[in-house]
């Protein structure tokens, strides 16, 4: 196995565990070099892994109308079924572009509308609003209610805002299932919106404490007093922060030292990322991602795909430079996320009051996890920690999921969580658990594109997560999807679809 040692020269901050665990032979990382068995990638020698393309995918992933499996339901007795009836999201687009002169409550609103529109539902009979948000917008902090209100909503209708960084929606989501679960409501739409074109920058603290204290000044003498402290440096603008408050350390520094702990490859994760935009490039053109919905911009013309989808071949990839750790890392801006605007929204109900009014719903949201960790060194690796217990909390294993729906932040996030699942050292050391959970089959897993090219509005990924689970399920005729991610702070979340019986 090669060790990669190199960027720990260059971290003074590197911990003692990615230190350890980089020289570890984990049984994952030698599998992709030696076997192409249930990666989804295939070995093409030291030079690198050959892409899998949408020729490589089973007969179930390209097929429209297969029977779904019959497995045993997850229906737990005594507790109420909550189903997806539907869910939409505005195009999400690369920040500064169409909706860069919009709040974001206007784009909330947009899928609010959209969800209207695409399930007939009245608006009267929705007991309750919530919507995840990560940077929030001073002038509409409950954003949730602002866009209930500008989408026609009953101003009888509660309507709250949750924030959980990258699982916000999913915040939103099970919120809506517990109250449902617990007979306090019948109907529930949750979503999520993120504005990135135009987040709060704020006055120095200094600046901000001299405005404050001449607000209150009484007397001509106490205001020239005060303002005679004026610095220019004072006029220094505040940035909404990127980096963890606990660690100061970047999401993007701290997912180079991921993929590097656990010997992912430069090579390793563009070809992640080309993956990513290929599949989401041609489920764009098919029609698969049947939950946008158009949205005419104001004073602009009607925005109706995603606009990060863009596919690029190896070599272009190879040639951008490291983005955070330099001059050594592994993670460009081709192999992450970028900045995106957009927002979504689900219809759930209570399967008794679904039915009752006429709907088919798409599929069953069953049992979840959060699950938190140290946020220096395993601060990507939810889905590694929060899969092994929804699983068992359900009573799958890794065989029964149908399709996976992972949060795409970086490729060596995934890879490195792919690493950490495949491996019975880590599990052993660093789970607690004596066994690994497995690797999840690249044939199922985010057939439809992911967050490196569909985007990731970070308080609406939850939302689209769940949507596609969803419909792969009816298209590929499965039973059980997984949808996972990590989020800022150290945190994850992991659930279970089931789809609704045909």
């Amino acid at each position: 196995m090669t060790i990669l040692t190199y960027p720990f020269k260059n971290l003074p901050t590197a911990s003692k565990w990615a230190l350890r665990f980089s020289i570890r032979p984990l049984s994952c990382s030698s599998q992709l070099r030696a076997a192409p068995v249930e990666t989804g990638f295939h070995h093409v020698g030291q030079a690198g892994l050959e892409l899998l393309t949408s020729n490589d995918l089973p007969a179930s992933a390209s097929q429209s109308a297969v029977q779904t499996k019959t497995k045993k339901t997850l229906a737990k007795p005594n507790i109420r079924n909550v189903v997806v009836v539907d869910g939409v999201r505005t195009p999400f687009l690369l920040s500064g572009t169409s909706y860069k002169d919009l709040m974001p409550h206007d784009l909330a609103r947009a899928a609010l509308t959209g969800l209207l529109h695409r399930t007939s539902v009245p608006k009267e009979v929705v007991d309750y609003i919530i919507f995840g948000t990560v940077i929030q917008e001073v002038k509409t902090s409950n954003v949730a209610r602002e866009a209930a209100l500008g989408a026609g909503f009953s101003d009888k209708t509660p309507a709250h805002t949750v924030t959980m960084a990258c699982i916000s929606a999913n915040q939103a989501m099970t919120t809506g299932v517990g109250l449902i679960a617990s007979g306090q409501c019948d109907v529930i739409v949750a979503g999520g919106v993120e504005l990135m074109s135009d987040v709060p920058i704020r006055h120095s603290r200094k600046m901000r404490k001299l405005m404050l204290d001449l607000n209150k000044a009484k007397s001509m003498g106490q205001r020239l007093s005060l303002i005679s402290k004026f610095r220019f440096n004072f006029l220094a603008p505040e940035l909404p922060a990127v980096s963890e408050f606990s660690t100061s350390e970047t999401m993007g520094h701290s997912a180079d030292r991921l993929a590097a702990a656990f010997a992912v490859s430069r090579l390793e994760q563009d070809e992640y990322a080309l993956r990513s935009h290929s599949l989401a490039k041609k489920a764009q053109d098919e029609g698969l991602l049947s939950d946008v919905v158009p949205f005419k911009v104001p004073g602009k013309d009607t925005v109706t795909k995603d606009n990060g989808i863009r596919p690029s071949s190896l070599e272009q990839m190879a040639k951008l430079k490291p983005a955070f750790i330099k001059p050594y890392g592994t993670v460009t801006a081709a192999n992450s996320s970028f900045l995106t605007d957009g927002a979504s929204a689900m219809l759930i109900m209570a399967e008794e009051k679904a039915l009752a009014m006429g709907y088919k719903p798409k599929a069953y949201l069953r049992d979840f996890m959060y699950v938190s960790q140290d946020p220096k060194d395993q601060l990507l690796l939810g889905p590694t920690y929060a899969t092994p217990k929804v699983l068992e909390k359900a009573g799958l294993t890794m065989n029964d999921i149908d399709a996976f729906e992972f949060h795409e932040a970086f490729s060596g996030q995934i890879l490195a969580n792919f690493k950490a699942m495949d491996s019975d050292w880590f599990a052993e050391n660093y789970m607690g658990r004596k066994t690994k959970v497995g690797l999840p089959p690249l044939e199922k897993f985010n057939n439809w594109g992911g967050s490196l090219s569909l985007g990731h509005p970070f308080g609406a990924t939850g939302c689209r997560l769940v949507m596609a689970a969803a419909n792969r399920l009816r298209k590929e005729g499965g039973q059980y999807g997984l949808v996972a991610a990590c989020a800022a702070g150290g945190q994850g979340h992991a659930m279970i679809v089931e789809a609704y019986p045909k």
